[in-house]
């Protein structure tokens, strides 16, 4: 940067350090944020006082300092032909009245005011009038972000301005590649490359902005989706899988003899797409996304048997002790009839019991292990594993997940499965290597969780609602929110809580579990176990029961202090009620004075329980850099593009590259030499993990 006229070593390690920017290809890259419009002069004779910005051109008359002490400022007569109007300062006035002169042409520029019904000009921004801007600039003047170390040391926004203009004169368009393909370009109407960067940061008008910023917007997401879909193919060309070839005898019994309801068309959908991806001999990748209760565990069983069928074992991995037991119980149970055995190994399993399931699986009498990451450890060999099914995937690491690939010769077959439902946006930019199936039913006979929004005020009636469903026999979470930066404050409330909620249900008629963080593990899984079983009526808890719980009896969930928490996380907790046959409620408590974005989120909460609409309703409200998973991925690192607002952006840039890709996957046709040579520069610059 310090090769630039204006930078010297100090403001070349001020820009490194505070806003990144280490190259003149940083420096073209820090797009401004807004523009200001000084294309157009106005008169002052038809100044009304209620514009916003104005531009004026003309002469001052005279200058003088009025007002006492702090009171002081500089006031100058300023006249054009039409008209006079005075400029105030009232800070840095001295240094300003040296630098100014009288009658000498300006071009003025700033907020116009009302000041004892007379119209002023405070602190505008002046220029000396030079034929180049005689009448107006001939651009947009562009704003920078910048901070308070560098406006320090003279590197305002408009300094900034200064240097990115200088470099944009110095560069011959040639310098500046082009790395999308003609045929793209043409097709969308897109400006060349050289020209954007022209263009974004010194535009004509504010056309020429917006196209600039739309072809810069779609080269970041095309660039993304390449290397995206370049994994993808790489993995579906270089991996191996084991085959499956036969659907056979116990998916057949199972399927026409022991399953406990009729499939959705979803559910069928998605095992016709695991049943082609386990024929091909190439290792299965796939997301599979669905609602709470949409039957995920079914088709992980039906995907478990196909893989017996032909000689293969199968693990799935929960994040909890108390979620694996959850689905070892709820699958011993359906394949009770079966000649199948299934195993639980969780870290409290030990001595005899232990070296019994480590003894089943090496010699492959065990054919299905549900487990936590304990499934993960040496110990564990597994005889002939050809299936892996990952049940809440943000809760492991890339590197937890990839040690299940060596648990075999060839790597197994992976399905993970996630509860949290992503928007599609988010799963093409983030999964976008992994095969996405979606569950968008509910099986029949589930009833919809009513959800009502009540304040503090009603508290009494919603206690008594409570009581009322204990007395039928039902049971209730009420949970707690619990955020780390007022960890302390939280813990009083949920005590205090706690303390309330034993006043309104008395012992010995009800009995309360109480689960938080700070418990030791043994108690938490005690007081959960006691809930389950239904020991205890009520649950308090802070957000640790938000995954997997399973409690058909449980009917109502109150969360407490609802304008805490997240769209999805809200979505998450209700998922616990609804398990059974029984109507379920779900009691949004906040205080009376709500925000705009809280008000948003429990109106979307109360209306819909379709998980899709709610978390792309929360990447709307919290920006997708907050959504579960993605902050470490590094993928959203987009200097422009916004994955909400763009999204007809980042759909046309993924099908431009699948296009591409599946014409010419190593990119050795002459017009995507462009993109090959782009693509060859960038490959040192950044991280992109890949996402098992």
């Amino acid at each position: 940067m310090e090769y630039l006229k204006g930078v010297g070593p100090q403001k070349g390690e001020l820009l490194r350090k505070e806003v990144g920017v280490h190259t003149f290809g940083d420096l073209l890259q820090y797009f401004p944020f807004r523009y200001v419009d000084r294309t157009k002069i106005d008169k002052i004779a038809s100044l009304s006082g209620y514009e916003d910005f104005v531009q004026i051109r003309g002469r001052i008359l005279r200058m003088e300092v009025v007002g006492e002490n702090r009171g002081k400022r500089l006031v100058a007569t300023f006249k054009d032909e039409t008209g006079v109007i005075d400029l105030v300062w009232f800070q840095g006035w001295q240094w300003m009245q040296k630098s100014l002169r009288e009658n000498v042409a300006y071009l003025v520029y700033g907020r116009i005011s009302v000041f004892n019904g007379v119209s002023q000009l405070a602190h505008p921004e002046m220029d000396l009038l030079t034929e180049e801007i005689a009448s107006g600039k001939q651009y947009l003047e562009p704003v920078y972000s910048t901070t308070e170390k560098l406006k320090a040391r003279g590197l305002t926004a408009k300094a900034i301005g200064k240097l990115t203009k200088a470099l944009l004169e110095q560069m011959s368009p040639a310098e500046v590649r082009e790395n999308i393909p003609v045929e793209v370009l043409q097709q969308y109407r897109l400006m060349p490359r050289s020209r954007a960067y022209f263009k974004i940061h010194l535009p004509g008008n504010e056309d020429e902005a917006h196209q600039a910023q739309r072809r810069l917007k779609f080269e970041e997401l095309f660039i993304a989706q390449i290397r995206i879909c370049r994994l993808k193919i790489k993995r579906q060309k270089l991996s191996h899988g084991y085959v499956f070839g036969a659907v056979g005898e116990s998916f057949n019994e199972f399927y026409n003899n022991h399953l406990p309801f009729d499939l959705t068309g979803a559910q069928k959908r998605v095992l016709k797409e695991i049943r082609m991806d386990t024929v091909h001999g190439r290792q299965m990748n796939r997301l599979l996304q669905g609602d709470v209760g949409s039957g995920k565990t079914m088709v992980a069983l039906l995907t478990m048997l196909l893989a017996k069928d032909n000689g293969f074992q199968s693990c799935l991995m929960a994040p909890t002790e108390i979620l694996a037991q959850q689905h070892y119980k709820g699958l011993a149970e359906l394949l009770q009839h079966m000649p199948v055995k299934i195993a639980l190994l969780t870290g409290s399993i030990k001595g005899k019991a232990r070296k019994q399931i480590l003894a089943g699986v090496a010699d492959g009498s065990i054919h299905f292990l549900v487990g936590t990451h304990a499934l993960l450890e040496k110990e564990v060999v597994f005889q002939n594993l050809g299936m892996a099914i990952v049940d809440e995937q943000h809760r492991f690491g890339v590197a937890q997940r990839a040690r299940l690939w060596e648990k075999n010769t060839i790597p197994p077959h992976i399905l993970v499965m996630t509860a949290t439902p992503i928007p599609r946006t988010l799963a093409m930019t983030i999964y976008g290597d992994l095969d996405v199936s979606v569950i968008d039913e509910m099986p029949p006979g589930r009833k919809p969780i009513t959800t009502v929004h009540r304040t503090e005020f009603q508290r009494p009636q919603v206690m008594n609602f409570i009581k009322d469903e204990l007395k039928k026999g039902r049971q209730a979470y009420i949970v707690y929110p619990l955020i780390e930066d007022s960890e302390k404050l939280d813990y009083e409330n949920l005590m205090k809580g706690y303390e309330e909620v034993k006043a309104f249900f008395p012992e010995p008629q009800f009995y309360i579990s109480m689960v938080h963080g700070r418990q030791p593990a043994e108690m938490r899984e005690t007081n959960m176990q006691r809930f389950v079983s239904g020991d205890t009526h009520i649950m308090v808890a802070t957000t640790v029961i938000e995954v997997g719980v399973n409690v058909p009896n449980a009917s109502v969930m109150v969360i407490e202090s609802t304008e805490r928490f997240g769209l999805s996380q809200l979505h998450q907790l209700r998922g616990r009620v609804g398990r059974g046959a029984e109507q379920s409620f779900c009691i949004l408590m906040t205080g009376s004075k709500l925000g705009q974005v809280s008000k948003e989120r429990i109106n979307v909460m109360v209306q819909t329980n379709n998980g899709f609409i709610i978390s792309e309703k929360d990447m709307e409200l919290r920006g997708p850099g907050d959504i579960e998973g993605t902050r470490q991925s590094g993928i959203l690192d987009f200097k422009l593009a916004d994955i909400v607002q763009d999204r007809a952006v980042l759909e046309a840039a993924r099908a431009s590259a699948e296009k591409i890709l599946s014409e010419d996957p190593d990119l050795v046709l002459p017009e995507n030499q462009g993109l090959k040579e782009y693509l060859a520069l960038q490959r040192g610059k950044s991280q992109w993990s890949k996402i098992s």
